[in-house]
């Protein structure tokens, strides 16, 4: 068994033991070790090392994430970074905030003055659908794009307006649910390619400033999509 291995499993036996002994009754979904459902209205979203590869390489982006639905839809998210002791949190309809501080979007109202955020799914050398059109659209049409491994953080950093935007493909839940609620509550937007309301089982996610979201994804047609091919 490898480091990372190691790492991912213990943060993720630490985070099921605090779950289990607060919230016995709760459902757990983790990228580790899916769980049997309990049939609770309440489940626990997990991803215990966000930016496994840039753990791996000693590169400090990467995180916790936690997320909490009830009856399907996110309550609760938290996001922690260790190397910057950062923890992003929102709960629904409280705002979001950064260590105590409340936090909100930025105010970049056009797509070429904007700073982005993406990343690329683990099949890019297998499938035509790899976001490599999607980034060359897009870069075209942004002032700049980052790619640094961590979904959540990307999310997180669109909610404290350090990113006016960020997409993605291929995603699981676990990547995605906290980073979701908390871009919701710091003010922002997020949806799939067309627009509809988040699914965070679903295989597309744009978030947003929301001033520049529609432009987002009028650029993010123009490329190949999970749901086409």
């Amino acid at each position: 068994m490898n480091l990372v291995t190691e790492v991912d499993r213990a943060c993720e036996e630490r985070i099921i033991s605090l779950i289990g002994t607060h919230f016995p009754d709760h459902d757990v979904l983790t990228e580790e070790t899916p769980l049997s459902p309990k049939g609770s209205p309440f489940r626990w979203i997990v991803d215990p090392l966000d930016g496994t590869t840039n753990y791996a390489h000693g590169y400090p982006i990467f995180c916790v994430s936690i997320a909490l639905q009830m009856e399907g839809r996110l309550i609760l998210g938290v996001v922690y970074d260790p190397t910057r002791d950062e923890m992003f949190w929102a709960q629904r309809g409280e705002g979001a905030y950064l260590n105590g501080r409340r936090i909100g979007v930025s105010k970049t109202k056009k797509l070429i003055r904007s700073l982005l955020s993406t990343g690329f799914p683990y099949d890019l050398r297998e499938s035509r659908v790899n976001n490599l059109d999607h980034f060359c659209n897009m870069i075209m049409r942004a002032q700049a794009i980052r790619r640094d491994g961590s979904a959540a953080l990307n999310l997180c950093y669109v909610a404290a307006g350090r990113f006016d935007g960020f997409w993605e493909l291929k995603l699981k839940p676990w990547d995605v649910a906290a980073g979701t609620i908390i871009v919701e509550e710091a003010g922002g937007e997020v949806t799939d390619f067309d627009g509809n309301s988040p699914d965070i089982f679903g295989q597309e996610i744009v978030a947003s400033n929301g001033l520049i979201h529609q432009e987002m994804l009028e650029v993010l047609r123009e490329g190949r999509r999970p749901t086409t091919g």
